[in-house]
């Protein structure tokens, strides 16, 4: 399956695998100005000039206000490539003290903590009713209120004309660019300015307008409210009709569509911080079972070839109706180096989203909100990776007590008992710690114009801060789960069934990080089978302990509406920041080494190749873990030269998905590349690699990132 053979059958409309000119040049242009974006830094001095004035009024007046003195005031700038506005201005330097006296004025407003964004907005009400629309239906809604209702409608109407200034301040940039632009380049920048000047007001008409307003309602909630990733999500669902219009009308090219997607994605790396993740997802199904699949979907797979940056990932809805073309695009983008696709499991997250109460017309219509967390569209408050729990740091608290215990747990059973006892007791104060982050937010937050594009907030007449998102769920993550089970089979065999050992002796050994006791780490490694290995007694340990992590999890209720507390086993970069703090282990790692990520096995562990490794994985039910479950697979990029392998890749992942696997990730490098970035990392600045969830440079990574990448097993078969 080569490049050119895949294009011909499912893209006969793109010529070639390589990028245009112009996305090449902003693609570097991207790189060269990134850390000198100063979008964050203008938001903070205007933040702090607004709530200056506004000190007299509600709390909620001024989160309105805010927003609009925000986006009213924001800097951008436009080059001579872009063909989207809004792209913030470099940071000024000489503006330094007008920063630090902003920030002074901050960090006395009250913090009101916890998470932010992690969303895809709605946009429907926005792309049917325009600018102006929408705030006559807020203006009827705010005539109607009283008391702190009509507060927040008011800070809904302020936020917008914030909104609609910003997209007027981008019409313009683009003029201003006119004077010095050649014929062609002009012509260009009429159509921006056109463009902004519309939809500052009115619905957008087309493809080119639509994706315009979408990128600039996403940047101005990130500003104006201090929101963080918010995402462009089912780009093939929001655009589609405009799409689909242009193209049948022949106002636009299949080509020209794609340089306006890849022209998002660059904007997108501008703005967006590295080593964060935002995301777009493509496929699934309507409400009524049907494929959604279309051009965009392909396109927006296509683009991630052309720009070749760490955002955003394109995550594939694959259920059986999934033409198979989608999948071998992924995989083709796959094997030519890009880890920036991966593949979902429409049925098991439609089942998981069905299980916490979520009706058939929203469970097919979620988003992995930034990694591999899943969330309704639209309408959610949904707190993602709050917080991380170190499931093997609590096990070598349970060892230390039994240790110090006078009389210590006579069987495994009770030990595995007192274990999950302790876990219980963190996850209770995680929840207490999350609703009292919940009613600071409620009493200090306010994000007023997220909360115009998240239902049901303008039916509610209640900010997303205040209870107004229909889903206001917690979602947690859990990390070291192969660690845990690997380590508790030891455990079981090692002190209760063989009793080499005792808990105290085990204790010792741990505490000391196996110095002199090499021969007792290599017979912990190596004498008992581990996760990922398709053995079911260590599978057993994954099976009862994701078992009760659901049961504990959802015991639990969240502010402010009863909302589920629900588990996830993704980490981010997690598993290497607990692992950097957490003492050696029963299955044989090393204290300070980073924990296993994700639901997959500990690196190095998997012994008999990627198949046995899946059963391992898909050995338990992963549709209760919507807090997030990533799985990451790497390959010898060697394995590859031939079409059959693609396919046998292909396969493999179909077999993953087909037996109950929640997501799955693919690296197709080789450890000599790794290494050698390592010693060069100025000849591979652009080496993308997959971590737990997301995606980052490798040379960005901190070393014991970079060896935790190194130590995944490398699969030399398919």
């Amino acid at each position: 399956m080569s490049n050119t053979d895949l294009l011909e059958l499912d893209l006969p409309f793109i010529r070639s695998a390589e990028p245009a000119e112009r996305i090449k040049t902003l693609r570097q242009r991207c790189r060269q100005r990134k850390q000198l974006c100063g979008g964050w830094q203008y938001r903070r001095i205007l933040a702090a000039e607004s709530l200056e004035k506004s000190q007299d009024l509600p709390w909620q007046r001024r989160a309105g206000l805010r927003a609009r003195d925000i986006l009213k005031g924001m800097p951008l700038e436009l080059d001579d490539l872009e063909l989207l506005a809004g792209r913030p201005m470099p940071w000024d330097d000489n503006l330094k003290a007008a920063l630090v006296r902003a920030d002074v004025l901050l960090q006395q407003m009250p913090a009101s903590g916890g998470q932010t964004g992690h969303c895809e907005l709605e946009l429907s009400r926005i792309f049917a009713r325009g600018m102006d629309g929408l705030r006559d239906d807020i203006t009827v809604l705010n005539a109607q209120a009283t008391g702190p209702a009509a507060d927040t409608y008011q800070s809904f109407l302020d936020a917008l004309e914030g909104l609609s200034a910003l997209i007027e301040n981008a019409a313009s940039t683009a003029e201003r660019a006119v004077t010095l632009a050649s014929p062609a380049r002009a012509g260009e920048l009429a159509e921006i300015i056109s463009s902004c000047r519309h939809i500052a007001h009115q619905p957008p008409r087309s493809f080119r307008e639509a994706i315009q307003l979408l990128w600039l309602i996403d940047l101005g909630t990130m500003l104006a409210d201090e929101v963080g990733l918010v995402v462009p999500g089912h780009l093939d669902r929001t655009l589609w009709p405009f799409y689909k219009r242009d193209i049948a009308d022949g106002n636009i090219t299949r080509t020209q569509a794609l340089e306006l997607i890849e022209c998002l994605y660059v904007l997108i790396n501008e703005f967006i911080p590295d080593g964060l993740a935002m995301s777009v997802m493509v496929g699934g199904r309507d409400v009524e079972g049907n494929d959604v699949t279309n051009d965009i979907s392909y396109l927006c797979l296509e683009a991630l070839r052309r720009t070749r940056m760490i955002y955003p990932t394109v995550g594939i809805c694959r259920h059986e109706g999934t033409p198979v073309g989608l999948i071998e695009l992924a995989i083709n983008l796959i094997v030519d180096g890009l880890s920036t696709p991966a593949f979902f499991n429409d049925d098991t997250i439609q089942r998981g989203l069905k299980a916490l109460g979520v009706p058939a017309k929203d469970a097919c219509n979620y988003i992995n909100s930034t990694c591999v967390e899943i969330t309704p569209v639209g309408r959610s408050n949904v707190w993602v990776a709050s917080p991380y729990f170190n499931l093997p740091g609590t096990l070598l608290e349970e060892i230390t007590a039994q240790a110090a215990s006078e009389t210590p747990v006579a069987g495994f059973d009770v030990f595995l008992s007192a274990y999950q006892r302790r876990l219980a007791a963190k996850i209770k104060m995680a929840v207490d710690e999350q609703n009292e982050l919940r009613e600071r937010r409620r009493q200090y937050g306010r994000k007023p114009l997220q909360s115009v594009f998240t239902r049901d907030c303008l039916e509610r007449g209640r900010d997303i801060d205040d209870g107004g998102a229909h889903y206001n769920w917690v979602e947690c993550s859990f990390v070291g789960l192969a660690n845990l089970a690997d380590s508790l089979y030891v455990i079981e065999q090692e002190i209760y069934i063989l009793r080499n050992m005792n808990l105290g002796e085990m204790c010792r050994v741990l505490d000391g990080n196996f110095a002199g006791c090499e021969s007792i780490r290599q017979r912990f490694i190596h004498k008992y089978p581990k996760y990922g290995n398709g053995n079911a007694d260590v599978d057993h340990f994954v099976q009862q302990m994701t078992a009760f992590i659901r049961d504990s999890c959802h015991g639990h209720h969240m502010l402010p509406d009863g909302a589920p507390f629900v588990p996830g086993t993704f980490c981010w970069i997690m598993h290497e920041q607990l692992g950097k703090n957490t003492g050696a282990t029963p299955d044989g790692r090393l204290a300070g080494v980073a924990l296993a990520d994700a639901a997959g096995p500990a690196q190095g562990r998997e012994k008999h190749g990627p198949t046995a490794a899946i059963r391992s994985t898909t050995s338990w039910d992963h549709s209760v873990m919507i807090g997030g479950l990533a799985y990451n697979m790497k390959f010898n990029a060697g394995l590859f030269a031939s079409p059959d392998a693609c396919m046998q890749l292909r396969d493999l992942v179909l077999t993953y998905l087909r037996l109950g696997g929640f997501e799955t990730q693919i690296n197709i490098l080789n450890r000599d590349t790794l290494l050698e970035a390592r010693q060069h990392p100025d000849q591979y600045a652009d080496l993308v690699v997959r971590i737990g969830g997301y995606c980052d440079y490798f040379t960005r990574l901190s070393p014991r990132m970079q060896d935790e990448l190194i130590m995944r097993a490398e699969f030399e078969t398919i």
